[in-house]
């Protein structure tokens, strides 16, 4: 059934707000996923703060307009899958383990702001660290040198403890 001109315009709108507000796009062709792989592919990017929607090209191409990711709009071909996040590593990362694990889903191109990234690329991307994983990092770095500094004074008195106790067991 062919879709009313008011829900092209949804949709088209619907689509123009993600590809404005991402900072990463990924585009996945699927080649015969079924509906349960499908499903644990978008759940798995929703847990990680990313989206994913399966798009009509033409209407895809019209919502690129006017934003940075326009230089995608000849990708657009085929049963085109669109991955997008405010994390420029998430939908990557995860796009890459499917495809990796699902060989149905295919990785056609992406695109990170302004940049445009072929399959390699989207590859590359999704082996740097998350931005959660970065913020871990930096805390446990952060955290460090007090946790040290505790360690370092706790260990003289523990010292003169175990001296003192052991003098007593003698005497």
């Amino acid at each position: 059934m062919p879709m009313s001109r008011g829900r092209k315009q949804e949709e088209i709108k619907a689509l123009n707000e993600r590809f404005t507000e991402g900072e990463i796009v990924v585009l996945m062709h699927n080649e015969g996923l079924t509906v349960s792989e499908m499903t644990e592919l978008r759940s798995e990017l929703f847990k990680n703060g990313a989206s994913f929607k399966v798009t009509k090209n033409s209407l895809a191409r019209i919502a690129l307009k006017g934003t940075k990711f326009e230089h995608l709009a000849g990708d657009f071909t085929g049963p085109t899958g669109v991955a997008t996040s405010q994390d420029p590593v998430a939908a990557a990362k995860i796009a890459h383990e499917f495809a990796s694990k699902y060989k149905k889903l295919v990785i056609v191109s992406g695109g990170l702001g302004e940049v445009a990234l072929d399959a390699e690329g989207v590859k590359k991307l999704a082996s740097l660290p998350s931005l959660d994983e970065l913020r871990s990092k930096i805390i446990g770095l952060v955290q460090a040198p007090a946790t040290k500094v505790a360690q370092l004074t706790k260990a003289p008195a523990g010292k003169l403890a175990r001296v003192v106790s052991a003098y007593a067991e003698k005497g």
